[in-house]
C-alpha cells in the first residue's frame, strides 16, 4: 500500500490512432515537472500516476499546470483485494459527514463484482461504520472513488487541473510580446493548446529601459515554466521607430509601427521553425486593434496569425492574467516600445490600398533587416 498521485487526461482521449504519441508527450511532461521532487511517473490503463514524491502539494501544484491534465486526485495504491479494499475506504471516510457517494470504475473486468456492485457493497460498509454519513448518489457532498485497474486506487479529492492538449503537439509560433496585459495571456492561450512558443519583445533604447527589459523576461519566465523553457528574442526597434515619426504620417504611425513588427516577427519566426504569429489583439481595443487596422497590419506578412483574445474584453482577459499569475508583472510601470511616439489622432478605418504611398519614404527591406540582425537571443529555464 502506497500514497500516489492518480493524473487524469481529457482531449487526448479523442485522438484515436494518434493517442499513444499524444499520451508518450503528455507523460515525459509530467515527468519533467515532477523530476525536482523525486516522483515517479508512469503510464498505465487510461491513467498516469506519480509515486515517490517528496511534497503531495508541491506535486500537485506541479502536475496540475501541466497542459493535457485534465485533474488530479491523491489516491492509496493497493492490492486488488475487497476486505482491504473496504477497510481503506471506511479510513478515509471517517473525518466526513454529511451525504457521500462511491463511484467505483472497474477495468479489470476479472475482478469479481461489476462498478455497480463493488460502489453498493463499500457503500454499505462505510454506512456500517460511520453513522454521521448517509447515501445521496445525485447529489453527494463527498464523493469517494474507487479504480479497480492493475492495483485498487482509492481517492476522495479531485482537484482540477489547466486541461487542453500536451505540450509539444501543437507546432511552433511566435508570440509578440509586449509588457502588458494582453499578450501574455494570448501566448497561454495557444500554450493550452500544445503550441510550442517563442517570444518576440521589440526594445527602444533609450526611451524604454532595462526595467522594462526585466519585466518583459520575467513574463517570458513565467510562461517558460509550461514548456520547459522559451527563446526571447529581444529587437533593437529604435531606428525604425525614429524613421516611422519622421517619414510616414502622424496619424498612421502607430499602424506602420505594427506593420514592421510584424515584418520582423515573421523573419524571426521562420528561423525558429514556427509556423504562425501570435498577438494580443482584442477587436476594438485600441485604434490599431479595429477590424480595418488589422486588415492592414496582416497583409504584410503571408503566415497565419492568431488571435486568441479577439472576442474577450479586457475584465476577462485581467482575469485570465490573474490567474496564471502574470498581472501584477504585467501593470508594473515601466514602458514598452509601443507608447512611444503614439500619436494624438490615430487612424481607425485606414484603407489597406494607402498603406503604400504611407511607407514610400522608408527602406522597408533595409529597416527590417537591420533589426533581424541586432536581434539578441536570451535562453529562458523553466
Amino acid at each position: 500500500m502506497r500514497d500516489v498521485l492518480l493524473v487524469r487526461y481529457g482531449e487526448v482521449f479523442l485522438k484515436g490512432a494518434n493517442r499513444p504519441h499524444f499520451l508518450k508527450v503528455l507523460t515525459d511532461n509530467v515527468k519533467r515537472v515532477v523530476k525536482p521532487l523525486g516522483g515517479h511517473v508512469w503510464l498505465s490503463d487510461s491513467r498516469v500516476y506519480v509515486s515517490d514524491f517528496n511534497d503531495l502539494q508541491a506535486c500537485i501544484d506541479c502536475v496540475t499546470k501541466v497542459f493535457g491534465v485534465y485533474s488530479v486526485s491523491p489516491a492509496v495504491e493497493m492490492e486488488k483485494d475487497l476486505d482491504v479494499i473496504a477497510e481503506q475506504c471506511i479510513k478515509m471516510m471517517a473525518p466526513y459527514s454529511g451525504t457521500f457517494k462511491v463511484q467505483g470504475k472497474r477495468s479489470d473486468k476479472k475482478f469479481p463484482m461489476n462498478s455497480m456492485e463493488l460502489a453498493a457493497e463499500l457503500g454499505h460498509r462505510i454506512l456500517e461504520a460511520n453513522p454521521n454519513l448517509k447515501v445521496d448518489v445525485h447529489k453527494p457532498e463527498h464523493k469517494l472513488m474507487v479504480e479497480i485497474r492493475d492495483n485498487a486506487y482509492i481517492c476522495v479529492e479531485e482537484i482540477m487541473a489547466v486541461g487542453g492538449m500536451p505540450m509539444g503537439t501543437g507546432g511552433k509560433a511566435a508570440l509578440l510580446l509586449s509588457g502588458g496585459i494582453d499578450s501574455p495571456v494570448a501566448g497561454y492561450q495557444l500554450m493550452k493548446r500544445g503550441v510550442r512558443l517563442c517570444a518576440i519583445h521589440f526594445q527602444s533604447p533609450p526611451y524604454t529601459g532595462e526595467l522594462a527589459r526585466d519585466k518583459v523576461l520575467q513574463l517570458a519566465k513565467k510562461l517558460a515554466w509550461y514548456s520547459g523553457g522559451m527563446r526571447v528574442y529581444l529587437v533593437p526597434f529604435t531606428k525604425c521607430q525614429l524613421e516611422i515619426h519622421e517619414k510616414c504620417p502622424d496619424e498612421l504611425g502607430t499602424l506602420i509601427t505594427r506593420r514592421f513588427m510584424m515584418r520582423i516577427a515573421q523573419v524571426i519566426a521562420r528561423q525558429f521553425g514556427a509556423q504562425a504569429l501570435i498577438t494580443g489583439e482584442s477587436l476594438g481595443q485600441v485604434a490599431s486593434q479595429t477590424m480595418d487596422a488589422l486588415v492592414c497590419t496582416d497583409a504584410v506578412v503571408d503566415m497565419p496569425v492568431f488571435r486568441p483574445l479577439i472576442g474577450l474584453d479586457k475584465t476577462e482577459i485581467m482575469d485570465i492574467a490573474n490567474k496564471i499569475d502574470t498581472y501584477e508583472t504585467s501593470i508594473l510601470p515601466y514602458e514598452d516600445c509601443c507608447t512611444v511616439f503614439t500619436p494624438r489622432h490615430p487612424v481607425t478605418k485606414p484603407k489597406l490600398d494607402t498603406m503604400p504611398k504611407a511607407e514610400e519614404k522608408l527602406d522597408i527591406d533595409a529597416l527590417v533587416n537591420e533589426a533581424v540582425e541586432g536581434t539578441e537571443m536570451v535562453i529562458l529555464e523553466p
